[in-house]
């Protein structure tokens, strides 16, 4: 894990809210003021944390390392989807997430795969 927070740094953090007090908003922050690239991905808002909102992991258009996913388990099949199809490198299932067969299949595609963890939490663990 901790190859994975070294060695990647643009992280697509899916569900973003724009709320400061929601867990999405707080970690997207931290990763922010430790030197990651966060882009938001939500439908609904034009920025956040002052970065560009995209719809979607399709709609951005520039490539992404870390697909950090905020979204109840039934959009995780979807949002794997695209990340394979982005050639994202790690699918994040944020903590309180599992959806094994969508990390079978991302495992199955190359990325690699982390379920119930929460990002900032790993990260402020190992000091990085």
């Amino acid at each position: 894990m901790t190859e994975i927070l070294h060695n990647y740094r643009v992280v697509a953090v899916v569900g973003l809210s724009d709320k400061p007090d929601r867990p999405s908003y707080r970690v997207a922050q931290y990763l922010q003021e430790h030197g990651y690239r966060i882009v938001p991905v939500n439908p609904v808002r034009q920025e956040i944390l002052g970065e560009r909102c995209y719809a979607g992991l399709k709609d951005i258009p520039f490539p992404v390392e870390i697909v950090d996913i905020f979204r109840n388990v039934d959009a995780i099949p979807a949002i794997v989807a695209d990340a394979i199809a982005v050639g994202a490198k790690v699918v994040w299932m944020q903590q309180g997430l599992e959806e094994p067969d969508s990390a079978r299949k991302a495992k199955q595609a190359g990325l690699r795969v982390v379920m119930d963890r929460c990002l900032k939490i790993e990260h402020g663990q190992r000091h990085l």
